[in-house]
């Protein structure tokens, strides 16, 4: 199983609140870890979120693909079409491969858009069962993509 050998897990990572508080995470992009008390709607972002929001997305089971900034419009399309409904998607400078899809202590690096993996990853980890508090809904969360209050369409 591809999915399994090339997977990144961190256990026992913080889920304490911190406000207004730039964190310096070791991954990139973070899968977990302490975060911002408000988490982002889910939906499909065209600008890169703050980590220390959507790292709360993480803790409910939300998962979190990014893919570099340079990704041609036809391969954003085709990893939007394979994002769950509870799931959250932006462009992510410097990211150390075409793609990342995340959930919280998880993450897997993609070859890009098409790469198979992605798929077999969100049918293991998926379900939020990763997660400190899986099922909460995105309902309710923020849509501007820096945490700010002021709505943006997502």
């Amino acid at each position: 199983d591809p999915t399994t050998s090339d997977v990144l897990v961190v256990p026992d990572l913080s889920t304490t609140h911190r406000d207004d508080e730039d964190i310096d995470y070791e991954q990139v992009p973070p899968l977990g870890g302490p975060h911002d008390p408000q988490w982002l709607a889910c939906g499909v972002y065209d600008e890169p979120l703050r980590d220390e929001n959507a790292v709360h997305d993480l803790e409910h089971g939300t998962v979190w693909i990014t893919y570099r900034p340079d990704l041609s419009d036809e391969d954003v399309a085709l990893l939007e079409e394979q994002l769950p409904d509870d799931g959250i998607m932006s462009p992510y400078p410097d990211l150390p491969a075409p793609a990342v899809v995340t959930v919280w202590g998880v993450q897997l690096q993609l070859d890009g858009a098409r790469d198979p993996r992605l798929e077999e990853f969100i049918d293991e980890f998926g379900d939020g069962h990763t997660a400190p508090e899986p099922f909460v809904t995105c309902e309710g969360g923020l849509t501007d993509p820096q945490g700010g209050a002021e709505g943006v369409s997502a």
